[in-house]
């Protein structure tokens, strides 16, 4: 995937790492922005009622910031071409059970990957 973004240099990316909650609801939300113009995507995220659109909204707002600073893109021209969340690393935390047992609990991050480009050069 690394090499995609080499061969076409107005793609501008993000990455937001460690983020808390599980990689299947932060997929949804991606699913449903993903291939959206930058500004549809800010006001799909905003009326959605998911815990998880905050660190998103952050990430695609970050992309679009390497967008317009690295590359010189218009915000207002930029579509969101990939969305991805990978698993990250799971915090593990035990309560107490009866009888002198434990039950683990597994608190899931995540890793969500946000690339963007111009509408008007693809």
């Amino acid at each position: 995937m690394a090499n995609s973004s080499s061969s076409n240099p107005s793609v501008a990316k993000a990455h937001g790492r460690y983020i808390r909650g599980s990689v299947s609801k932060v997929r949804r939300v991606l699913d449903q922005i993903r291939g959206r113009t930058y500004r549809d995507a800010l006001i799909m995220l905003e009326f959605m009622p998911y815990r998880s659109t905050g660190p998103i909204t952050k990430v695609l707002r970050s992309a679009v910031a390497n967008a317009e600073h690295n590359l010189g893109l218009d915000p207002a021209s930029l579509v969101i071409t990939t969305a991805n969340a990978d698993m990250g690393p799971s915090m593990k935390r035990y309560r107490p059970r009866a009888q002198g047992r434990a039950f683990a609990i597994k608190k899931q991050t995540c890793h969500i990957s946000i690339a963007v480009a111009s509408l008007t050069e693809s």
